[in-house]
């Protein structure tokens, strides 16, 4: 390991303001070939602008989807780490292996904390080395679940303090380690080059789960939940269509896992 990808190990972490969390249809079979160059010369070129880096993941239920995240610590660094890394060496130097996997790239949901102390604790994680192979993840690997709700403009306040004081303990309860919550940031894209889904009014909950089985053992525990239709009933009053939720699966790089 060289002097620069070990500073990049220990190094803390900061938390980010804004979170982009992009979602991308691939061709068929390509999601580990497009994996294999993010995670080798993406995320330190990234970084390296000023962008964090937070995951990227497998979609399990999805076999032609990459989900990743990255943070910024307000809008106007947004746009001028974007501009530096869409304009760089780095993206021009392998912009077309990564595009010739991708069907499509703008499914982006642009994000804040739903409120302060729920975004995304990365301080001391590592991420694997730059070398690590793009091969499947055995099933013991650890799962995050981003439960996604679409909620109505006037019920977001209502929606979010329900769900902190009822749905999250009974999820915590259940099984689920709550780790991030956010709602849509509706602020202008400031960099219009990628556009992000600018009408969507969402609350995503971030859990994490210690493998495969523990996420089937808690959404068992949750459909025979009385208590939770209750609150999924209370909440779904705030709801302009119905939920989703993906289970996601770091890469070996992934800073979040």
């Amino acid at each position: 390991m060289d002097q620069h990808q070990k500073s990049r190990k220990t190094t803390p972490n900061r938390f980010s303001p804004v979170v982009e969390l992009r979602q991308y249809t691939l061709h068929p079979g390509k999601r580990d070939m497009l994996i294999d160059v993010f995670d080798r010369y993406l995320v330190e070129g990234q970084e390296d602008t000023g962008m964090n880096i937070i995951g990227q993941f497998r979609d399990l239920d999805r076999p032609d989807h990459f989900v990743w995240m990255r943070g910024f610590d307000d809008m106007e660094a947004r746009r001028q780490s974007l501009e530096t890394f869409y304009n760089g060496p780095v993206w021009r130097a392998h912009r077309d292996a990564a595009n010739a996997t991708m069907i499509d790239s703008d499914d982006v949901l642009l994000l804040r904390p739903a409120r302060p102390g729920t975004a995304f604790e990365l301080a001391g994680s590592s991420r694997g080395p730059q070398d690590a192979p793009a091969d499947a993840p055995s099933p013991d690997r650890s799962v995050l679940l981003a439960s996604t709700y679409h909620v109505t403009p006037k019920g977001e306040d209502a929606f979010v303090a329900g769900f902190e004081s009822k749905a999250a303990p009974l999820l915590a309860l259940l099984g689920a380690e709550p780790i991030a919550a956010y709602v849509t940031e509706h602020a202008e894209n400031t960099f219009a080059q990628l556009p992000v889904r600018a009408n969507e009014n969402v609350f995503i909950a971030f859990s994490r789960f210690a493998d495969r089985t523990a996420l089937a053992s808690h959404r068992a525990a949750l459909a025979a939940s009385q208590e939770w239709r209750a609150i999924s009933e209370q909440l779904g009053r705030h709801l302009s269509k119905p939920a989703e939720s993906y289970r996601l699966v770091p890469t070996a790089r992934s800073l979040l896992a």
